[in-house]
């Protein structure tokens, strides 16, 4: 089952022309949810950022958001997955190929999406993961969840290839975000994160675990820091819908402290866990 416009319908009746500017403009935006226990996570957090996303790139959903939050929660419900990834994704629709945006009469807005199983990660998050660093070659507005993500897929692409788990992007030796998560380190008990500015996307979880930090009373600045800084950290991590709190303790073949997940990145993956529905703890 599949949302279409503003339907649930089978797969197979899923039509969409091939001039529609998302696939030779990549002209649209997109989102993911994570199911817990059959349910949509920090569902007022992606939604913003949703709406936010349409915005900056002038596309308008042909409903209500809140009609969007009631078809997404049903095709969740329908789709009858435990823990899982719910995407929504939106074009600026049909229309012959010209780089300007078509008379909003010329093309409708064409609304898409599906669920799909995914398993909380459980052994990386015990263990960790590796990461390289390695420039960051996209566009300056990484503020909006569009669909042009081919630097994010060449990049981890050649993360895997190496036997890594993820590339942490560094723009001109100023560490930014990661190709699908954002970055965190950990010095002396003292988070620090790259702001919320056009060069990051606004994590979902990444507000949650600085919202989770801020009730244990642990220290958080968001500011610029150093490819040398994330080098001599005591501690990183990355936060995502499908990471969560993932601790990398490789960063460029070297381990990062001792090696092992530390101290502030087990306190927030605990305090992650506990805002969890309770079937998926």
């Amino acid at each position: 089952m599949m949302l279409f416009g503003n339907q649930l319908v089978p797969d197979e009746e899923v039509r969409i022309s091939p001039l529609d500017r998302g696939y030779y403009f990549g002209d649209g935006v997109y989102e993911v949810f994570r199911i817990y226990d059959g349910r949509l996570f920090e569902v007022q957090g992606h939604m913003e950022r949703f709406s936010r996303s349409m915005a900056e790139v002038r596309i308008s959903l042909p409903y209500p958001l809140e009609e969007l939050e009631n078809l997404l929660n049903r095709l969740t419900e329908a789709a009858g997955i435990p823990d899982g990834l719910t995407y929504v994704q939106i074009t600026r629709g049909a229309a012959p190929r010209s780089h300007p945006f078509p008379a909003a009469a010329a093309a409708e807005p064409v609304v898409t999406g599906w669920c799909s199983p995914f398993l909380r990660p459980l052994k990386d998050l015990e263990s960790g993961i590796s990461a390289i660093v390695r420039e960051d070659i996209r566009w300056h507005r990484c503020d909006i969840k569009s669909l042009n993500l081919l630097p994010n897929v060449l990049l981890k692409q050649e993360a895997l290839d190496g036997g890594a788990g993820e590339v942490i992007f560094s723009r001109s030796g100023v560490i930014t975000e990661a190709s699908a998560s954002n970055v965190m380190i950990v010095k002396d008990g003292v988070v620090k994160t790259h702001p919320a500015d056009h060069h990051i996307l606004r994590g979902v979880t990444r507000s949650l675990v600085l919202r989770l930090a801020e009730g244990l009373g642990i220290a958080v600045r968001e500011e610029a820091f150093r490819a040398e800084e994330l080098a001599s950290a005591d501690e990183v991590f990355i936060t995502s819908t499908g990471s969560e709190v993932m601790p990398v303790v490789l960063v460029d073949s070297r381990p990062v402290g001792d090696g092992k997940p530390g101290p502030v990145t087990r306190r927030l993956q605990q305090a992650f866990e506990a805002s969890l529905p309770a079937g998926s703890r």
